[in-house]
């Protein structure tokens, strides 16, 4: 494949992707990326499905170094008509619960999985899933072209336009000022010395029979490394993905039990659907947390590829969850050591990635064996059943204020999503418990942008937020904690008040039945 002189309008694009062919716009070019290609794809499948016809210019700048822009043109298979201000976008077919399955016959053909829903948010142009309904009768000819209607938005294509321009203006001025390169000795120099006083407290802890304060120095080192594992799964620290990779793979995985591969996966799709209730992982807790009326659906989880069933167990523990917040961040650990085992265990039976091949996911697996091994020597050494539990629960307990950093990033991100005006919110916290990611706007916007230069990045995002009409609101931590509880409360009302009213309409009913 390569550039052809064929000029494509919005029907024969819209019709090859109703053909089952995935195609994303590229500023004025269209590529078609081979389903070979999916599968094989660093960054996931999804990262890509999420753009079907759609202009992908932005985030493909955003995620890529530029010796890989540079070899994207050969997926194109001719130019689009973005006249007169951009491209008008598809709604991508996985957004309204189609998927490409490998059939019986060992053909690719669409499978619709889920079914969308109007949104109760005030977002018109969010799109939520349900699982299919098996009683009804499935299409046999995959979507239609109303399945790629996107709904109405508030922005204008003109609009959109601008906001484009001007990103690509603002991501020119960032790269010209040098934020990219990263500050090795400056940047990373006293975190490696924050980590090896860590390290070596916990092990004399460890040796002179304080286990607590043993626990308490290894929570606290995994809770500080997490950030450098973030910087090298971005390719954020030396731009080169093995390298970054195979430092992630030692960090992650044989020091700290998780998996860089899942995180990858489960990251990407965050930042390219930031919130979204059926498509973010990073926001979809259902039985435990709810930030989100939405929820009450038991939406169909695109990521996970279940329904995130919201029953009686879930509503329970919901309309109590601004109680059992922190609780429940408390033992997050433990949730990403799930999350993680079982990406690795699909990855043993999926395709090769174009990268690292299968050493990645072998070095991955060797790499947790060798931390449960360390890990659980150490646990042996307590002595006693009892004080090997309570070293196990404090050192994760300990590396909870980044679950709770995280938690309350995002959903400040989601509370902020429907305001008037548009409205760029950033926590304003301390950078050694937050590693410099509490500038959450700019990271988003730039997250391949060393970790390190993000302060610097933030003064140009203030300008552009400036000059695009937008409000750039910084908060507290613990005023952002508080909002976060009110808005968990708020949706635990909601469950209780649904609660309510079907025990009244219960109770109405026996009366009715009964005069």
């Amino acid at each position: 494949m390569g550039i052809t002189h064929r000029l494509w309008s919005r029907e024969d694009v819209a019709a090859r992707i109703l053909a089952g062919e995935s195609l994303v716009v590229y500023n004025d070019l269209l590529l078609r990326i081979p389903h070979a290609w999916l599968t094989a794809h660093p960054g996931g499948a999804l990262a890509i499905l999420h753009f079907v016809g759609r202009d992908a210019a932005d985030e493909i700048a955003a995620y890529h170094a530029e010796h890989t822009i540079h070899t994207i043109k050969k997926y194109a298979i001719g130019t689009v008509d973005t006249s007169p201000h951009v491209w008008d976008p598809l709604l991508p077919p996985i957004m309204s619960g189609w998927v490409r399955k490998i059939s019986p016959d060992g053909a690719l053909a669409w499978h619709n999985e889920a079914d969308p829903i109007t949104s109760p948010s005030s977002l018109s142009s969010e799109i939520l899933l349900v699982q299919k309904d098996s009683s009804l009768l499935q299409h046999a000819n995959g979507p239609s072209p109303t399945t790629l209607r996107p709904p109405p938005s508030n922005l204008s294509l003109k609009v959109q336009a601008r906001h484009s321009a001007a990103y690509k203006e603002l991501h020119k001025r960032i790269i010209d000022a040098g934020l990219y390169k990263t500050r090795y000795l400056a940047g990373y120099g006293p975190e490696v010395a924050r980590y090896l006083l860590l390290a070596a407290s916990s092990a004399y802890a460890y040796k002179h029979g304080w286990l607590i304060t043993s626990a308490v120095c290894l929570g606290l080192l995994w809770h500080q490394l997490v950030f450098t594992v973030h910087d090298l799964g971005h390719m954020g620290v030396t731009h080169d993905w093995t390298i970054d990779r195979l430092l992630a793979i030692f960090i992650a995985d044989f020091i700290g039990g998780l998996s860089i591969g899942w995180w990858v996966d489960n990251h990407n799709v965050h930042h390219l659907v930031t919130n979204h209730p059926s498509h973010d992982p990073d926001i979809e807790h259902i039985p435990f947390l709810a930030i989100s009326t939405a929820f009450f659906n038991s939406l169909w989880s695109s990521y996970y590829r279940r329904t995130m069933l919201f029953d009686r167990f879930s509503a329970v523990l919901v309309s109590f969850q601004h109680k059992l917040f922190y609780i429940v961040l408390a033992f997050g650990r433990f949730n990403l050591y799930v999350n993680a085992y079982g990406f690795l265990i699909r990855k043993a039976f999926d395709t090769r990635k174009a990268r690292g091949g299968r050493w990645s996911w072998w070095l991955e697996v060797i790499g947790v064996a060798f931390f449960w091994c360390w890990f659980g020597a150490l646990l042996k050494g307590c002595g006693t059943w009892t004080n090997a539990l309570i070293y196990l629960i404090v050192s994760h307990v300990v590396t909870s204020p980044l679950h709770v950093q995280t938690s309350v990033l995002r959903s400040r991100f989601l509370i902020a999503s429907s305001g008037r005006p548009p409205t760029l919110y950033v926590p304003h916290t301390f950078p050694s418990s937050t590693g410099g990611l509490h500038l959450q706007v700019t990271h988003h916007l730039f997250p391949r942008l060393p970790r390190h230069n993000l302060r610097e990045a933030s003064i140009l995002a203030k300008q552009y937020a400036k000059e695009q009409g937008l409000v750039y609101a910084e908060f507290g931590f613990l005023k952002g904690n508080g909002e976060v509880l009110n808005v968990l409360k708020a949706v635990a009302d909601q469950v209780r008040l649904i609660g309510v009213v079907a025990d009244k309409e219960i109770q109405e009913a026996i009366v009715k039945k009964a005069g």
